[in-house]
């Protein structure tokens, strides 16, 4: 027998129960469970990554969970339930999506013979970015703050830095804040590191902490430039670190040298043999994927 969407509510009802539920479960609350909605989040991006899908129905599941927790305490609360949550998002796709459902319901859909390669890229990004504008300005009158609508607000502060930076970034390039080609971001990185080096010459800790912020925000913006996600781009290398360094270890343990007692020059000596056989392996790979002339 399969599970569906109102057994996972019954189970977190249950989970919540008074009387009958989990006591773990029983003290969450909405700031408890935030921290693990963003590594449930992480997780699923890691499945990805690794291309583990036989992992990601798993993953994807503790990430639903994660909604299903949210919902469960906006029922108690008499905020909204699941119900709420599903159609909300189901408005709101339909009213940002008039191009594919121009009556703005599910049982409308573009004319039959006009293909999705029909619909103009840009005009739909433009419409779209135009639809999320009128929902932030609405939003902000709900609110009733004195601001004016900027096109930096809903980016959430909870973002990890580099994703936020990115997206922060991102919202001022499309009116118009940005650099023309990738060639003036670089010169900016080469400007913010010049202004961290002036810093550390001058002893000016704090200053070149600072600085050193400015040099990440202009990286991201590289990033951005290149169409690149640069948490991706960071985990990557982050990835790429780790395999080297482990293989370093390796080495020296195979030489029962402890990693404390080798020098800086042994340590890079693997490092880049590490870098070596890791190129080689590339160049393997690419002469596999060649076609045959045979």
């Amino acid at each position: 027998m399969r599970h569906g969407m109102d057994d996972l509510l019954t189970l977190m009802q249950v989970l919540r129960d008074a009387e009958q539920g989990c006591p773990w479960d029983l003290q969450q609350d909405w700031d408890s469970i935030v921290p693990h909605t963003l590594e449930e989040a992480y997780e699923v991006a890691d499945a990805i990554e690794r291309r583990s899908f036989d992992e990601l129905p798993g993953e994807l599941g503790d990430l639903l969970f994660q909604v299903v927790y949210y919902a469960q305490f906006g029922a108690e609360e008499r905020r909204f339930d699941f119900a709420d949550i599903v159609d909300t998002l189901t408005a709101k796709m339909l009213r940002r999506h008039p191009h594919v459902f121009p009556d703005g319901t599910l049982a409308s859909r573009r004319p039959s013979g006009v293909s999705a390669d029909d619909v103009q890229t840009q005009q739909v990004n433009s419409r779209w970015e135009s639809l999320k504008a009128a929902e932030r300005e609405e939003r902000a009158q709900a609110e009733r703050t004195n601001d004016i609508p900027s096109v930096l607000d809903d980016v959430p502060r909870t973002l990890p830095a580099l994703s936020r930076a990115a997206k922060l970034s991102k919202r001022a390039a499309r009116v118009g804040f940005d650099w023309p080609d990738a060639k003036g971001v670089i010169a900016k990185i080469r400007e913010e590191l010049a202004e961290v080096e002036e810093a550390l010459a001058a002893g000016d800790q704090s200053h070149a902490q600072e600085e050193v912020g400015d040099l990440l925000f202009a990286v991201t913006n590289l990033a951005r430039s290149l169409k690149a996600d640069p948490e991706q781009c960071l985990r990557a290398t982050n990835t790429k670190f780790e395999r080297r360094f482990r293989y370093v270890e390796r080495e020296l343990s195979a030489a029962q040298r402890p990693l404390s007692d080798a020098s800086l020059d042994e340590m890079e000596t693997h490092w880049q043999a590490a870098k070596a056989q890791e190129a080689q392996s590339q160049e393997k790979q690419s002469q596999e994927k060649q076609p045959s002339h045979f």
